[in-house]
């Protein structure tokens, strides 16, 4: 809590405990800050965050005489980051930060990070919310909050005394201008493939929102990057701190020499520093050996020894990642967060070197999201999936059955292997009740994620819990 002539050169003495940029979340004593948005001007909503409570409001424009105080700054969009980062003191300064992004992997690899350094030392906020300490919240609303939320998110993390935090960092962020004044000590890169064009309009935009993680990363940080992406160099040419790479190849910092993956582990030999390191991990996956080996080259760089990290990979469990949950039943459930086409691709043709039977996918396309990948997701599926049941996944303010349409619009004269099931609960219900011995169910695009986004309202729904659900409904009906 500061008063407001703390912040700014004023001779109000009025009490600000939060700063807000949505009037609706406004409590007596927020400053409300009336940014721009995509759809809305927030000046707007002066008079509504006045009667809810606001202690004072920071404009753009002139808004006239008030009741509270009125703060007038050139653009509050680029004042926001500023104003958060002096009202929470600067956390950012106190901690190692470290950004993790890419089109794939970003989740994996940043729980990675955390995990070898330890939760106690670094924190995590992303898609799966945020841990650090001995603490979990699930209420992050975004994979990279806006600065209202990351700025107290820092803090909380500093008073609770870790030294690190690692973050998502999506392209979007960046779009959305949510990460104007961050810089990073540590920047990691997965790969890039198509996404978010809805957002970005073009590749090379989306492509230019990834890069500014190495543009923001500063001079004496550390870029950690995989030379066996198609756009490495790409990433390598804006990189504003050292770079280190890992990959197949015999340059690189981090080589991976040779990987085995078995139904229960995965075996990975790396090179570092001219020596050969024989590891076991727990993650399944040959895109895990890459989220592993981004983990281990920035924790490597961050001067961790190497014995330690080795010794702390066996810690490591992604929730919502290659879940295979226990159902004690003679077919398999997975759960896991694939979305993207090169996502569900690497996944499907994983999950069929394990001697399975039949793949059976439940699967959607988030609404008021790249329309443009939707027929490329279903495309995908049919063509390495058994049996597709497609059903909704966030559809926002879209109509459910017409996202599944733009799914099956180029496979209704060239494939049969699939279904339509709108409900996602019921979806997942068929996928279970179909399930013959061995086949394996594989529920996507969620993770474990406790919400659906639907046209008025955000609802609790958790694949996980749905599956296990679904499960306990089957064994019920074949006791009786």
């Amino acid at each position: 809590m500061k008063k407001l002539s703390e912040l700014y050169d004023t001779s109000s003495n009025a009490l600000i405990k939060a700063i807000k940029i949505n009037s609706k979340e406004i409590t007596p004593g927020d400053l409300f800050v009336c940014t721009m948005g995509v759809n809305a001007d927030r000046h707007d909503f002066i008079d509504e965050a006045i009667e809810k409570g606001a202690s004072a409001v920071v404009v753009s424009r002139d808004v006239g005489s008030k009741s509270v105080p009125i703060i007038k700054v050139d653009n509050t969009n680029k004042e926001l980051s500023k104003l958060c980062q002096k009202f929470y003191d600067y956390p950012e300064d106190e901690l190692t930060m470290i950004g993790v992004t890419g089109t794939d992997g970003k989740t994996s690899t940043a729980t990675i990070i955390q995990t070898l350094i330890g939760k106690k030392e670094c924190a995590y906020i992303g898609t799966n919310g945020r841990s650090w300490a001995d603490k979990v919240a699930d209420d992050n609303p975004n994979t990279t909050p806006d600065e209202t939320i990351l700025y107290r998110y820092l803090r909380d993390f500093r008073d609770d005394k870790c030294n690190y935090a690692v973050m998502e960092v999506s392209s979007e962020a960046y779009f959305r201008k949510r990460l104007e004044n961050l810089e990073y000590d540590a920047s990691v890169y997965t790969n890039i493939t198509s996404e978010h064009l809805n957002i970005h309009g073009s590749f090379e935009n989306y492509l230019s929102c990834k890069q500014e993680l190495f543009r923001r990363t500063k001079k004496d940080g550390i870029c950690i990057l995989n030379s066996d992406d198609k756009y490495y160099s790409k990433m390598k040419e804006v990189c504003n701190g050292k770079v280190y790479t890992y990959g197949m190849e015999p340059f690189n910092t981090l080589q991976i020499i040779d990987f085995k993956i078995y139904p229960n582990k995965t075996t990975i030999k790396w090179k570092y520093e001219d020596k050969i390191y024989d590891i076991e991990s727990p993650l399944l996956g040959d895109f895990n050996v890459y989220n592993l080996s981004a983990g281990m080259l920035l924790c490597l760089k961050l001067g961790f020894p190497i014995e330690s990290l080795i010794e702390n990979i066996k810690n490591i469990k992604i929730s919502g990642r290659l879940e295979l949950l226990d159902t004690d039943t003679k077919y398999h459930v997975m759960v896991d967060y694939a979305h993207t086409p090169n996502g569900i691709s690497k996944l499907l043709n994983f999950v069929h070197t394990l001697n399975i039977n039949r793949s059976i996918v439940v699967i959607g396309q988030a609404g008021e999201r790249d329309y443009l990948k939707r027929p490329k997701v279903g495309n995908t599926v049919v063509d390495n999936a058994s049996y597709a049941i497609f059903t909704y996944e966030d559809p926002r303010s879209e109509d459910p059955k017409d996202i599944c349409e733009d799914i099956i619009k180029e496979l209704k004269s060239t494939h049969d292997n699939y279904e339509i099931v709108i409900d996602r609960r019921k979806a997942i219900e068929r996928a279970i009740n179909i399930a013959k011995d061995n086949d394996m169910v594989l529920i996507l695009g969620k993770g474990n994620e406790t919400y659906q986004k639907l046209k008025n309202e955000t609802i609790y729904f958790n694949d996980i819990e749905e599956a296990y659900r679904a499960v306990n409904l089957r064994k019920e009906k074949e006791t009786v």
